[in-house]
Protein backbone atom coordinates (compact mmCIF):
# COMPACT_ATOMS: atom_id res chain seq x y z
CA UNK A 1 0.00 0.00 0.00
CA UNK A 2 1.71 3.31 -0.87
CA UNK A 3 2.56 5.61 1.87
CA UNK A 4 -0.79 8.31 1.03
CA UNK A 5 -3.56 6.09 1.82
CA UNK A 6 -2.28 5.49 5.69
CA UNK A 7 -2.12 7.98 8.25
CA UNK A 8 1.13 8.97 9.92
CA UNK A 9 0.28 6.63 13.27
CA UNK A 10 0.14 3.73 10.48
CA UNK A 11 2.94 4.42 8.79
CA UNK A 12 5.09 4.96 11.75
CA UNK A 13 2.99 1.96 13.77
CA UNK A 14 2.43 3.59 16.63
CA UNK A 15 -0.78 2.10 18.55
CA UNK A 16 -2.50 3.31 22.07
CA UNK A 17 -0.46 0.77 23.76
CA UNK A 18 3.06 2.42 22.31
CA UNK A 19 1.76 5.61 23.61
CA UNK A 20 0.87 4.37 27.02
CA UNK A 21 4.97 2.61 26.61
CA UNK A 22 6.33 6.12 25.44
CA UNK A 23 4.38 7.86 28.89
CA UNK A 24 5.36 5.01 31.08
CA UNK A 25 9.64 5.56 29.56
CA UNK A 26 9.40 9.64 30.46
CA UNK A 27 7.67 8.65 33.49
CA UNK A 28 4.72 10.81 33.15
CA UNK A 29 2.12 9.41 35.33
CA UNK A 30 -1.67 10.24 36.53
CA UNK A 31 0.19 13.11 38.71
CA UNK A 32 1.19 14.93 35.93
CA UNK A 33 -1.50 15.16 34.08
CA UNK A 34 -3.52 16.10 37.34
CA UNK A 35 -0.52 19.13 37.42
CA UNK A 36 -0.87 20.15 34.30
CA UNK A 37 -4.90 20.32 34.65
CA UNK A 38 -4.37 22.72 37.35
CA UNK A 39 -3.09 25.34 34.60
CA UNK A 40 -6.40 24.96 32.85
CA UNK A 41 -8.26 27.32 34.98
CA UNK A 42 -4.89 30.30 34.28
CA UNK A 43 -6.66 33.63 33.07
CA UNK A 44 -6.79 32.82 29.06
CA UNK A 45 -6.20 36.71 28.56
CA UNK A 46 -3.10 35.75 30.21
CA UNK A 47 -2.23 32.88 28.30
CA UNK A 48 -2.58 34.38 25.05
CA UNK A 49 -0.66 37.65 26.10
CA UNK A 50 1.97 35.31 27.18
CA UNK A 51 2.35 33.77 23.87
CA UNK A 52 1.97 36.78 21.73
CA UNK A 53 5.64 37.63 23.83
CA UNK A 54 6.95 34.06 22.91
CA UNK A 55 6.08 34.24 19.38
CA UNK A 56 7.61 37.72 19.23
CA UNK A 57 10.91 36.56 20.91
CA UNK A 58 11.09 33.32 18.60
CA UNK A 59 10.59 35.54 15.63
CA UNK A 60 12.98 38.09 16.96
CA UNK A 61 15.55 35.10 15.71
CA UNK A 62 16.57 35.83 12.16
CA UNK A 63 16.69 32.53 10.85
CA UNK A 64 13.15 31.62 12.02
CA UNK A 65 11.55 35.04 10.97
CA UNK A 66 13.40 34.34 7.48
CA UNK A 67 11.26 31.13 7.02
CA UNK A 68 8.09 32.08 8.15
CA UNK A 69 8.23 34.47 5.30
CA UNK A 70 5.16 36.66 5.36
CA UNK A 71 2.07 38.08 7.21
CA UNK A 72 -0.34 35.17 6.25
CA UNK A 73 2.10 32.66 7.63
CA UNK A 74 3.08 34.55 10.56
CA UNK A 75 -0.64 34.79 11.44
CA UNK A 76 -0.80 30.94 10.68
CA UNK A 77 1.76 29.95 12.70
CA UNK A 78 0.25 32.23 15.76
CA UNK A 79 -2.47 30.43 15.83
CA UNK A 80 -0.92 26.77 15.55
CA UNK A 81 0.93 27.54 18.29
CA UNK A 82 -1.85 29.01 20.87
CA UNK A 83 -3.36 25.78 20.05
CA UNK A 84 -0.51 23.92 20.45
CA UNK A 85 0.00 24.91 23.83
CA UNK A 86 -3.49 25.27 25.39
CA UNK A 87 -3.38 20.93 24.22
CA UNK A 88 -0.68 20.83 27.04
CA UNK A 89 -3.29 21.67 29.27
CA UNK A 90 -6.52 19.33 28.63
CA UNK A 91 -5.25 16.61 30.34
CA UNK A 92 -5.85 14.23 27.38
CA UNK A 93 -2.50 12.64 25.96
CA UNK A 94 -4.22 10.31 23.55
CA UNK A 95 -3.46 8.71 20.41
CA UNK A 96 -5.07 11.70 18.75
CA UNK A 97 -2.67 13.99 20.80
CA UNK A 98 -0.07 12.05 19.07
CA UNK A 99 -0.95 12.09 15.74
CA UNK A 100 -1.02 16.23 16.13
CA UNK A 101 2.35 16.01 17.24
CA UNK A 102 3.65 14.29 14.84
CA UNK A 103 2.15 16.26 11.83
CA UNK A 104 4.06 19.21 13.53
CA UNK A 105 7.28 17.08 12.90
CA UNK A 106 5.61 16.65 9.28
CA UNK A 107 5.47 20.71 9.37
CA UNK A 108 9.15 21.80 10.12
CA UNK A 109 10.28 19.73 7.64
CA UNK A 110 7.92 20.90 4.83
CA UNK A 111 8.31 24.67 5.66
CA UNK A 112 12.15 23.87 5.65
CA UNK A 113 12.57 25.02 9.55
CA UNK A 114 16.00 23.54 10.95
CA UNK A 115 16.16 21.07 14.11
CA UNK A 116 18.27 23.71 16.01
CA UNK A 117 15.50 26.56 15.42
CA UNK A 118 12.27 24.39 16.70
CA UNK A 119 14.52 23.77 19.97
CA UNK A 120 14.92 27.25 20.26
CA UNK A 121 11.57 28.29 20.02
CA UNK A 122 10.59 25.42 22.18
CA UNK A 123 13.42 26.98 24.80
CA UNK A 124 11.23 29.98 24.39
CA UNK A 125 8.20 28.51 25.39
CA UNK A 126 8.73 26.50 28.12
CA UNK A 127 11.08 29.72 30.00
CA UNK A 128 7.90 31.35 29.41
CA UNK A 129 5.36 29.18 30.59
CA UNK A 130 7.88 28.44 33.42
CA UNK A 131 7.35 32.27 34.56
CA UNK A 132 3.88 31.84 33.75
CA UNK A 133 3.46 29.06 36.51
CA UNK A 134 5.70 30.79 39.14
CA UNK A 135 3.54 34.08 38.92
CA UNK A 136 0.15 32.07 39.26
CA UNK A 137 0.80 29.36 41.58
CA UNK A 138 1.53 30.71 45.26
CA UNK A 139 2.47 27.43 46.14
CA UNK A 140 6.40 26.37 45.33
CA UNK A 141 5.55 23.03 45.07
CA UNK A 142 2.45 23.30 42.71
CA UNK A 143 4.75 25.39 40.91
CA UNK A 144 7.62 22.52 40.73
CA UNK A 145 5.26 19.73 40.37
CA UNK A 146 3.77 21.62 37.05
CA UNK A 147 7.35 22.69 35.81
CA UNK A 148 8.31 18.55 36.23
CA UNK A 149 4.94 17.76 34.10
CA UNK A 150 5.69 19.93 31.88
CA UNK A 151 9.15 18.58 31.09
CA UNK A 152 7.82 15.35 30.40
CA UNK A 153 5.73 16.44 28.40
CA UNK A 154 7.73 18.64 25.88
CA UNK A 155 10.00 15.73 25.84
CA UNK A 156 7.36 13.44 24.41
CA UNK A 157 6.66 16.04 22.28
CA UNK A 158 10.10 16.70 21.19
CA UNK A 159 10.65 12.87 20.51
CA UNK A 160 7.06 12.68 18.20
CA UNK A 161 8.16 15.77 16.39
CA UNK A 162 11.67 15.01 16.05
CA UNK A 163 10.55 11.15 14.76
CA UNK A 164 8.36 12.40 12.05
CA UNK A 165 10.96 14.97 10.83
CA UNK A 166 13.74 12.46 10.74
CA UNK A 167 11.30 9.88 8.79
CA UNK A 168 10.55 12.48 6.42
CA UNK A 169 14.28 13.36 5.47
CA UNK A 170 15.14 9.33 5.31
CA UNK A 171 11.74 9.23 3.07
CA UNK A 172 13.23 11.93 1.21
CA UNK A 173 16.83 11.07 0.82
CA UNK A 174 15.25 6.91 0.17
CA UNK A 175 13.28 8.53 -2.67
CA UNK A 176 16.20 10.71 -3.83
CA UNK A 177 18.34 8.12 -4.03
CA UNK A 178 15.41 5.69 -5.87
CA UNK A 179 15.26 8.85 -8.51
CA UNK A 180 19.37 8.99 -8.54
CA UNK A 181 19.29 5.25 -9.30
CA UNK A 182 16.90 5.52 -11.82
CA UNK A 183 18.89 8.04 -13.52
CA UNK A 184 21.49 5.94 -13.43
CA UNK A 185 20.31 3.16 -14.64
CA UNK A 186 18.60 4.71 -17.75
CA UNK A 187 22.05 6.69 -18.24
CA UNK A 188 24.14 3.59 -18.62
CA UNK A 189 21.00 2.31 -20.82
CA UNK A 190 21.68 4.83 -23.22
CA UNK A 191 25.19 4.65 -22.84
CA UNK A 192 25.14 1.04 -23.85
CA UNK A 193 22.52 1.63 -26.69
CA UNK A 194 25.06 4.19 -27.90
CA UNK A 195 27.89 1.71 -27.51
CA UNK A 196 25.91 -0.56 -29.70
CA UNK A 197 24.95 2.05 -32.10
CA UNK A 198 28.67 2.36 -32.56
CA UNK A 199 29.75 -1.20 -32.61
CA UNK A 200 26.94 -1.06 -35.39
CA UNK A 201 27.85 1.26 -37.10
CA UNK A 202 31.79 0.52 -36.71
CA UNK A 203 30.84 -2.85 -38.41
CA UNK A 204 28.78 -2.00 -41.42
CA UNK A 205 29.81 0.04 -44.35
CA UNK A 206 27.97 3.18 -44.58
CA UNK A 207 27.29 2.97 -48.53
CA UNK A 208 26.07 -0.80 -49.03
CA UNK A 209 24.86 -1.53 -45.32
CA UNK A 210 27.23 -4.81 -45.84
CA UNK A 211 28.90 -5.52 -43.13
CA UNK A 212 33.07 -4.37 -43.61
CA UNK A 213 36.49 -5.47 -44.33
CA UNK A 214 36.86 -5.25 -39.84
CA UNK A 215 34.48 -8.12 -39.61
CA UNK A 216 35.47 -10.51 -42.06
CA UNK A 217 38.26 -12.16 -40.47
CA UNK A 218 36.00 -12.62 -37.05
CA UNK A 219 33.05 -13.78 -39.00
CA UNK A 220 35.00 -16.34 -40.94
CA UNK A 221 36.91 -17.38 -37.75
CA UNK A 222 33.59 -18.42 -36.00
CA UNK A 223 31.68 -19.51 -39.00
CA UNK A 224 34.91 -21.76 -39.38
CA UNK A 225 34.75 -23.50 -35.50
CA UNK A 226 30.91 -24.05 -36.37
CA UNK A 227 31.70 -26.23 -39.38
CA UNK A 228 34.21 -28.16 -37.55
CA UNK A 229 32.13 -29.06 -35.08
CA UNK A 230 29.23 -30.08 -37.73
CA UNK A 231 31.87 -31.35 -40.34
CA UNK A 232 30.51 -29.29 -42.98
CA UNK A 233 31.79 -27.43 -45.82
CA UNK A 234 32.04 -23.66 -45.62
CA UNK A 235 32.36 -21.21 -48.66
CA UNK A 236 33.58 -17.68 -49.76
CA UNK A 237 32.47 -16.21 -53.19
CA UNK A 238 34.81 -13.27 -53.45
CA UNK A 239 34.13 -10.53 -56.86
CA UNK A 240 34.97 -7.17 -57.74
CA UNK A 241 33.47 -5.36 -60.10
CA UNK A 242 34.64 -4.78 -63.77
CA UNK A 243 35.59 -1.64 -65.29
CA UNK A 244 34.81 0.05 -62.26
CA UNK A 245 37.43 2.57 -62.44
CA UNK A 246 36.26 3.97 -65.89
CA UNK A 247 32.49 3.75 -64.37
CA UNK A 248 34.03 6.69 -61.94
CA UNK A 249 35.84 8.03 -64.46
CA UNK A 250 33.42 8.34 -67.40
CA UNK A 251 29.98 9.12 -65.15
CA UNK A 252 31.16 9.98 -61.51
CA UNK A 253 31.45 9.27 -58.23
CA UNK A 254 27.90 9.26 -57.52
CA UNK A 255 27.21 7.06 -60.29
CA UNK A 256 29.84 4.69 -59.37
CA UNK A 257 28.26 5.00 -55.37
CA UNK A 258 25.11 4.11 -57.12
CA UNK A 259 26.11 1.04 -58.53
CA UNK A 260 27.99 -0.11 -55.18
CA UNK A 261 24.65 0.19 -53.49
CA UNK A 262 22.95 -1.67 -56.51
CA UNK A 263 25.40 -4.46 -56.10
CA UNK A 264 24.82 -4.24 -52.23
CA UNK A 265 21.21 -4.95 -52.57
CA UNK A 266 21.66 -7.22 -55.24
CA UNK A 267 23.69 -9.53 -52.85
CA UNK A 268 21.84 -9.35 -49.93
CA UNK A 269 18.50 -10.70 -52.35
CA UNK A 270 20.18 -13.63 -53.70
CA UNK A 271 21.86 -14.57 -49.91
CA UNK A 272 19.87 -16.70 -47.69
CA UNK A 273 19.47 -15.54 -44.38
CA UNK A 274 22.35 -17.19 -42.85
CA UNK A 275 24.86 -15.77 -45.14
CA UNK A 276 27.19 -13.25 -44.39
CA UNK A 277 27.67 -10.41 -47.05
CA UNK A 278 30.54 -8.42 -46.92
CA UNK A 279 32.36 -4.95 -48.78
CA UNK A 280 36.00 -5.10 -48.61
CA UNK A 281 35.95 -1.58 -49.67
CA UNK A 282 36.56 -0.33 -53.05
CA UNK A 283 34.47 -2.29 -55.49
CA UNK A 284 35.27 -5.60 -53.58
CA UNK A 285 33.15 -7.74 -52.00
CA UNK A 286 32.87 -11.50 -50.54
CA UNK A 287 30.49 -13.61 -49.61
CA UNK A 288 30.60 -16.56 -46.65
CA UNK A 289 27.94 -19.45 -47.13
CA UNK A 290 27.59 -21.95 -44.23
CA UNK A 291 27.05 -25.82 -45.16
CA UNK A 292 27.97 -24.61 -49.02
CA UNK A 293 30.33 -26.33 -51.39
CA UNK A 294 32.08 -24.77 -54.27
CA UNK A 295 30.14 -25.84 -56.67
CA UNK A 296 27.06 -25.56 -55.05
CA UNK A 297 27.97 -21.69 -54.00
CA UNK A 298 28.79 -20.83 -57.86
CA UNK A 299 25.44 -22.37 -59.05
CA UNK A 300 23.20 -21.23 -56.35
CA UNK A 301 24.79 -17.66 -55.72
CA UNK A 302 27.41 -16.86 -58.70
CA UNK A 303 24.81 -17.84 -60.93
CA UNK A 304 22.15 -15.93 -59.73
CA UNK A 305 23.97 -12.57 -58.56
CA UNK A 306 25.64 -12.35 -62.03
CA UNK A 307 21.95 -13.09 -63.55
CA UNK A 308 20.52 -10.28 -61.74
CA UNK A 309 23.45 -7.73 -61.90
CA UNK A 310 22.95 -7.66 -65.48
CA UNK A 311 19.24 -7.22 -65.47
CA UNK A 312 19.68 -4.19 -63.20
CA UNK A 313 22.86 -2.55 -64.67
CA UNK A 314 22.72 -3.38 -68.22
CA UNK A 315 26.53 -4.48 -68.88
CA UNK A 316 28.15 -4.53 -65.80
CA UNK A 317 30.23 -7.65 -65.02
CA UNK A 318 32.49 -8.80 -62.23
CA UNK A 319 35.11 -10.79 -61.79
CA UNK A 320 33.86 -13.87 -59.45
CA UNK A 321 35.35 -17.40 -58.35
CA UNK A 322 35.03 -19.18 -54.66
CA UNK A 323 37.07 -20.92 -52.25
CA UNK A 324 35.76 -23.66 -49.80
CA UNK A 325 37.19 -25.31 -46.56
CA UNK A 326 36.00 -28.11 -45.09
CA UNK A 327 34.84 -30.72 -44.40
CA UNK A 328 37.66 -32.91 -44.90
CA UNK A 329 40.24 -29.89 -44.11
CA UNK A 330 40.45 -26.40 -42.84
CA UNK A 331 41.78 -23.48 -43.39
CA UNK A 332 42.67 -20.39 -41.20
CA UNK A 333 40.27 -17.45 -42.20
CA UNK A 334 43.52 -15.73 -44.14
CA UNK A 335 44.06 -18.74 -46.06
CA UNK A 336 40.61 -19.07 -46.59
CA UNK A 337 40.88 -14.90 -47.88
CA UNK A 338 43.86 -15.90 -49.68
CA UNK A 339 42.70 -18.80 -51.66
CA UNK A 340 39.42 -16.74 -53.01
CA UNK A 341 40.85 -13.66 -54.19
CA UNK A 342 43.44 -15.62 -55.78
CA UNK A 343 40.81 -17.33 -57.44
CA UNK A 344 39.02 -14.06 -58.20
CA UNK A 345 42.29 -12.36 -60.08
CA UNK A 346 42.81 -15.52 -61.81
CA UNK A 347 38.80 -15.18 -63.19
CA UNK A 348 40.06 -11.68 -63.89
CA UNK A 349 43.05 -12.30 -66.10
CA UNK A 350 41.10 -14.87 -68.13
CA UNK A 351 38.60 -12.79 -68.48
CA UNK A 352 40.75 -9.63 -69.84
CA UNK A 353 42.47 -12.50 -72.40
CA UNK A 354 38.84 -13.06 -73.43
CA UNK A 355 38.01 -9.42 -74.03
CA UNK A 356 41.48 -8.90 -75.89
CA UNK A 357 40.65 -11.46 -78.23
CA UNK A 358 36.99 -10.23 -78.90
CA UNK A 359 38.81 -7.02 -79.66
CA UNK A 360 41.31 -8.04 -82.35
CA UNK A 361 41.71 -6.04 -85.17
CA UNK A 362 39.90 -8.90 -86.94
CA UNK A 363 37.23 -8.47 -85.45
CA UNK A 364 35.27 -5.26 -86.41
CA UNK A 365 32.73 -4.39 -83.61
CA UNK A 366 33.75 -1.65 -81.16
CA UNK A 367 33.92 -1.81 -77.55
CA UNK A 368 30.39 0.28 -76.96
CA UNK A 369 28.68 -2.67 -79.64
CA UNK A 370 30.15 -5.70 -78.12
CA UNK A 371 28.48 -5.97 -74.87
CA UNK A 372 31.41 -5.29 -73.00
CA UNK A 373 31.40 -4.16 -69.55
CA UNK A 374 30.33 -0.80 -68.38
CA UNK A 375 28.25 -0.42 -71.77
CA UNK A 376 24.80 1.10 -70.92
CA UNK A 377 25.52 2.41 -67.15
Amino acid sequence: MIHTELTLLEQMQITALEVENRKALLGFTSDDVASLLRCRDLPRDTVDALLVQVFEQQMAIDDIALVIGDADTSRNMRGAQRTYVLDFFQGVYDIEYVNSRLRVGLLLKRIGLDPKLYLAAMKILKDALYRLFEKNFPSQEECAQSQRALDKLLFFDITLVFETYVRSVVTEIELGKDRLTRYARSLEQRIADHMAELETISRIDPLTELFNRRTLTESIQREIRIAERSRKPLALVYFDVDCFKEINDRYGHDKGDAVLKTVGESMRQVSRTIDLCFRLGGDEFCVLLTDTTEDEAREIYCDRLISLLAERLDGLTVSIDVAQTGPDKYDDPDGLIKVADTAMYAAKRQSKVEKADLLAPTNRMSAEDSGLPCRGL
